[in-house]
Protein backbone atom coordinates (compact mmCIF):
# COMPACT_ATOMS: atom_id res chain seq x y z
CA UNK A 1 0.00 0.00 0.00
CA UNK A 2 1.32 3.41 -0.95
CA UNK A 3 1.61 5.31 2.33
CA UNK A 4 1.57 8.61 0.43
CA UNK A 5 -1.89 7.75 -0.88
CA UNK A 6 -3.44 6.44 2.32
CA UNK A 7 -5.50 8.93 4.32
CA UNK A 8 -8.75 9.09 6.23
CA UNK A 9 -10.40 10.78 3.24
CA UNK A 10 -9.24 8.03 0.88
CA UNK A 11 -10.44 5.37 3.34
CA UNK A 12 -13.87 7.04 3.39
CA UNK A 13 -14.00 7.23 -0.41
CA UNK A 14 -13.07 3.59 -0.88
CA UNK A 15 -15.49 2.53 1.82
CA UNK A 16 -18.26 4.42 0.02
CA UNK A 17 -17.34 2.76 -3.29
CA UNK A 18 -17.41 -0.68 -1.67
CA UNK A 19 -20.98 0.02 -0.56
CA UNK A 20 -22.25 0.53 -4.11
CA UNK A 21 -24.52 -2.38 -4.96
CA UNK A 22 -25.14 -2.07 -8.69
CA UNK A 23 -23.76 -0.78 -11.95
CA UNK A 24 -26.49 1.88 -11.92
CA UNK A 25 -25.36 3.10 -8.47
CA UNK A 26 -21.77 3.23 -9.78
CA UNK A 27 -22.83 5.32 -12.78
CA UNK A 28 -24.70 7.78 -10.55
CA UNK A 29 -21.93 8.08 -7.96
CA UNK A 30 -19.05 8.40 -10.41
CA UNK A 31 -20.98 10.81 -12.62
CA UNK A 32 -21.34 13.08 -9.59
CA UNK A 33 -17.78 12.50 -8.37
CA UNK A 34 -15.76 12.76 -11.59
CA UNK A 35 -15.75 14.75 -14.80
CA UNK A 36 -16.68 12.97 -18.01
CA UNK A 37 -13.03 13.26 -19.12
CA UNK A 38 -11.78 11.65 -15.90
CA UNK A 39 -14.21 8.75 -16.26
CA UNK A 40 -13.33 8.20 -19.91
CA UNK A 41 -9.61 8.25 -19.04
CA UNK A 42 -10.13 5.65 -16.30
CA UNK A 43 -12.21 3.46 -18.60
CA UNK A 44 -9.55 3.75 -21.30
CA UNK A 45 -6.76 2.78 -18.88
CA UNK A 46 -8.78 -0.22 -17.70
CA UNK A 47 -9.32 -1.32 -21.30
CA UNK A 48 -5.59 -0.90 -21.99
CA UNK A 49 -4.81 -3.07 -18.94
CA UNK A 50 -7.26 -5.70 -20.13
CA UNK A 51 -5.71 -5.79 -23.59
CA UNK A 52 -2.14 -5.85 -22.25
CA UNK A 53 -3.07 -8.73 -19.96
CA UNK A 54 -4.27 -10.61 -23.06
CA UNK A 55 -0.92 -9.98 -24.79
CA UNK A 56 -2.23 -7.56 -27.42
CA UNK A 57 0.60 -5.51 -29.05
CA UNK A 58 0.90 -1.75 -28.36
CA UNK A 59 0.05 -0.80 -31.95
CA UNK A 60 -3.21 -2.76 -31.83
CA UNK A 61 -4.06 -1.22 -28.45
CA UNK A 62 -3.47 2.28 -29.87
CA UNK A 63 -5.79 1.47 -32.78
CA UNK A 64 -8.48 -0.13 -30.61
CA UNK A 65 -8.54 2.39 -27.76
CA UNK A 66 -7.03 5.62 -29.03
CA UNK A 67 -4.71 5.60 -26.02
CA UNK A 68 -1.27 7.13 -26.44
CA UNK A 69 1.80 4.94 -26.24
CA UNK A 70 2.71 6.89 -23.08
CA UNK A 71 -0.59 5.83 -21.46
CA UNK A 72 -0.07 2.24 -22.58
CA UNK A 73 3.47 2.26 -21.16
CA UNK A 74 2.23 3.71 -17.86
CA UNK A 75 -0.44 1.02 -17.55
CA UNK A 76 2.07 -1.67 -18.52
CA UNK A 77 4.47 -0.40 -15.86
CA UNK A 78 1.66 -0.60 -13.29
CA UNK A 79 0.86 -4.15 -14.39
CA UNK A 80 4.51 -5.14 -14.12
CA UNK A 81 5.77 -3.17 -11.13
CA UNK A 82 2.67 -1.73 -9.47
CA UNK A 83 0.63 -2.71 -6.44
CA UNK A 84 -1.15 -5.50 -8.38
CA UNK A 85 -4.43 -3.57 -8.36
CA UNK A 86 -5.07 -4.10 -12.07
CA UNK A 87 -4.11 -7.77 -11.80
CA UNK A 88 -6.45 -8.41 -8.88
CA UNK A 89 -9.40 -6.66 -10.51
CA UNK A 90 -8.82 -8.29 -13.89
CA UNK A 91 -8.57 -11.72 -12.29
CA UNK A 92 -11.79 -11.24 -10.31
CA UNK A 93 -13.50 -9.79 -13.37
CA UNK A 94 -12.30 -12.73 -15.51
CA UNK A 95 -13.68 -15.15 -12.92
CA UNK A 96 -17.05 -13.44 -13.37
CA UNK A 97 -16.91 -13.85 -17.18
CA UNK A 98 -15.63 -10.32 -17.78
CA UNK A 99 -12.87 -11.19 -20.25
Amino acid sequence: MNSKLRSEQMDCLFSAILNLASEEECYAFFEDLCTVSELKAMAQRFEVARLLQRGIPYTDIVNQTGASTATISRVNRALTYGADGYKRVLEKWKDNDGL
